[in-house]
């Protein structure tokens, strides 16, 4: 049987292991253009505290859904899909291969149907009353009400967490809708051991640092992005801020970046643990990895 879905190659693995790196090779050697998938990249001036990829390190290689909207905007799962299906189409177009590589996999699952997407209207009067309660109180209520959905959530997102409990109150919860394929598609699962990633982090903290991290977060908060909507993003925004005001050392930044990062990384692989598609290589299995693709593509 013929498949006539469009192929489309997915990268994944945990915080800093090295995605980026590899989607771009990849790109290099199967002509590809690669899709960002990461929440916080597709935020405009948040650079270096996101680990967005810099016009060299992208060596021409075209990439998709970054810095797509003001950080003071909200930015959904749906809204990714939608505009990811949209950019896939265009590569595909140009005869390319869609490459998604980035740390969100929510976002990459409700792409690939693995996830529904309801769609329920915005409940003002909801969201009023939400506001008023602590983000703390907020993440309790959603993970009595949808533990799965609060399983993947950044407790300290609270525009997040509101929208999941007026999902959650239209709903009742996230329904489980059957899963459609529209791609047929290849993930690959990037592999490093526990300290080989948490030097990388070490290394990554120290790098922001001399890159800028500090003026980064001095400009947005000058750009009136307040410093509880930076704290919102991110774990590592809520340590700069915490640096920039002096409340933490450099010392310390460096060691809570670190754990920070390792808890977000454990996160993120038990969630990869539950697809048994993903086919897992280390960074240094590049030429049995290359030897996959083209396995996938040439099937028909």
């Amino acid at each position: 049987m013929s498949d006539s879905k469009t192929k489309v190659l997915v990268i994944v693995g945990a915080t800093a292991s090295g995605k980026t790196s590899l989607s771009i090779k990849l790109a290099q050697v199967f002509s590809g253009e690669v899709i960002s998938a990461d929440s916080r990249q597709v935020y405009k001036t948040l650079n270096i505290g996101t680990g967005k990829v810099t016009p060299e390190e992208m060596q021409g290689i075209p990439h998709h859904l970054l810095d797509l909207v003001d950080p003071n905007e909200t930015y959904s799962a749906a809204r990714f899909a939608e505009d990811a299906h949209q950019a896939i189409e265009e590569i595909t177009v140009r005869k390319h291969l869609p490459i998604i590589a980035g740390g969100t996999f929510f976002y990459i699952d409700t792409l690939l149907g693995k996830i529904p997407t309801p769609e329920v209207p915005p409940n003002p009067p909801l969201r009023q009353r939400l506001e008023m309660l602590p983000v703390e109180v907020l993440y309790a209520q959603l993970k009595e009400k949808d533990p799965s959905r609060a399983a993947y959530m950044d407790p300290h997102n609270k525009r997040r967490i509101i929208r999941a409990l007026e999902i959650v109150s239209a709903l009742g919860s996230v329904p489980n809708l059957p899963r459609a394929e529209k791609y047929s598609t290849l993930t690959i699962g990037i592999h490093r051991e526990k300290e080989e990633l948490r030097m990388r982090y070490k290394k990554r903290a120290q790098q922001w640092l001399q890159q800028g991290f500090l003026e980064e977060i001095a400009n947005l908060l000058r750009a009136q992005v307040s410093e509880e909507r930076l704290r919102e993003i991110g774990f590592e925004y809520r340590l700069g801020i915490d640096l920039y005001t002096q409340r933490i050392t450099e010392d310390e930044f460096i060691q809570k970046f670190i754990e920070k990062n390792w808890q977000y990384a454990k996160q993120q692989l038990k969630w990869l643990k539950r697809d048994s598609s993903i086919a897992w290589y280390t960074p240094y299995d590049y030429e049995a990895i290359v030897a996959a693709v083209q396995r996938f593509l040439s099937e028909t």
